[in-house]
């Protein structure tokens, strides 16, 4: 459920898809429909990956995992036409995701980090984006790589989400924070929070392993989201500054 809430709900393709709605309605509509296609999409994924295990197992293919999708387009005797379907739709599918991944992250970080649209001309801004822009493409490439070198004999999925509970957890505990509670807190003191979060939450995992035979898992999301939540809750002011009264909201998680 957590996993879903931050990789599909809070995520930015779509928050944007909410924004260019009309109203509230259409916008809670989109939601509605979104999660059902998506559930749809899911099953026939999940059909898929059954039909193609029970045709490898019956073709003698000796492919699990990440590799029997194109070992099965391509090494088992479907033909060419096959394994260019395979060839295009892989790659329409990845440059789908990464370009608005890719255009995601220049943005944010153009804007909100180095405040483009406040501090330089328009001409320059855009001078500034394409170089981020091609920055970001770079850090991409060298996560793809990295990925090859650190899953090991895992699956990708099985890393991804692990990643993503530190990578999404400090977002889960924003979320809740802003959702459940008026407190304002320290803006400067955020950033700090969210970095050191996965940290922290690393290290509890690593000791929990180690001295208590327990593996955090995909529950890692929680325990970050937890101690986001947690560092921002300690960093909150006293008053709320929407109101000007103490905040009297309790914040759980």
């Amino acid at each position: 459920m957590f996993l879903t809430i931050v990789m599909t709900g809070l995520d930015q393709d779509m928050m944007q898809k909410n924004l260019t709605c009309k109203n509230i309605g259409d916008a809670q509509k989109n939601m509605f429909w979104f999660t059902v296609v998506l559930t749809v999409v899911n099953f026939i994924f999940l059909a898929l990956g059954l039909l193609l295990t029970i045709y490898a197992q019956n073709n003698g293919i000796d492919a699990v995992r990440d590799q029997l999708f194109p070992t099965v387009a391509v090494e088992s005797g479907l033909g060419i036409g096959i394994a260019a379907l395979f060839m295009l739709g892989l790659i329409a599918a990845a440059y789908s995701s990464a370009d608005s991944a890719l255009t995601s992250l220049t943005t944010s970080f153009s804007i909100d980090i180095l405040n483009i649209e406040e501090n330089k001309s328009e001409a320059e801004a855009k001078r500034i984006r394409k170089r981020v822009h091609v920055a970001m493409s770079f850090v991409l490439l060298l996560v793809i790589i990295g990925f090859k070198y650190l899953i090991a004999d895992e699956s990708v999925i099985t890393k991804l989400l692990t990643y993503a509970g530190y990578t999404y957890g400090p977002l889960l505990g924003l979320y809740a924070f802003g959702l459940f509670s008026n407190w304002k807190v320290k803006d400067h003191l955020v950033p700090i929070i969210a970095v050191l979060t996965p940290f922290l939450g690393y290290a509890i995992s690593w000791a929990s392993a180690a001295y208590l035979n327990f593996e955090w898992g995909f529950f890692i999301l929680i325990l970050n989201g937890a101690l986001t939540l947690l560092g921002l809750i300690l960093i909150r002011t006293e008053k709320d500054e929407r109101t000007g009264t103490v905040g009297q909201n309790a914040v759980s998680a």
